[in-house]
């Protein structure tokens, strides 16, 4: 399964499944499986990464990436 942080920037995907510690925080945000999600920029050394969702941008740390599944 990948994962969003493995996705370069200017990727598109979609949300597959939300898991980890992070989970309940992550969904409260909007990122709920079947989302349409785009990597828009990343930080110098990777993280935090920048992503828009339903219009809207977050920032997103590797721990919180590492969380979702995409597809």
């Amino acid at each position: 399964m990948k994962k969003l942080s493995e996705l370069k920037k200017r990727g598109v995907a979609t949300i597959k499944n939300v898991k980890g510690p992070e989970m309940l925080r992550l969904l409260e945000m909007g990122l709920i499986p079947g989302a349409k999600i785009e990597v828009v920029r990343a930080a110098p050394l990777g993280f935090p990464i920048e992503v828009k969702i339903r219009g809207y941008s977050l920032s997103l740390r590797k721990a919180e990436a590492d969380c979702i599944e995409i597809e």
